[in-house]
């Protein structure tokens, strides 16, 4: 009687758990992981050439006064 609810529960929990794996792969559920993901990694992305060209900038910057060269505002 035991093995029987034992063997009852595991497949009920099997059971379970296929059908969450199932649903998971919907194609809807696919996507909108899909999607969030491509926003996640556009944000990153923007970030860092946001950081990028601030710092390249502030490195011109810095050059330019260094060498005594015109400021980049000068050159109309």
């Amino acid at each position: 009687m035991i093995r029987r609810l034992f063997y009852l529960s595991l497949g009920a929990f099997l059971a379970l758990w296929v059908m969450r794996r199932l649903q998971a792969l919907h194609p809807d559920h696919v996507a909108r992981r899909t999607a969030n993901g491509a926003a996640g990694m556009l944000r990153r992305v923007r970030d860092f050439t946001h950081d990028a060209l601030g710092e390249a900038a502030e490195r011109e910057t810095e050059l330019r006064a260094r060498f005594g060269l015109d400021n980049p505002e000068d050159n109309h």
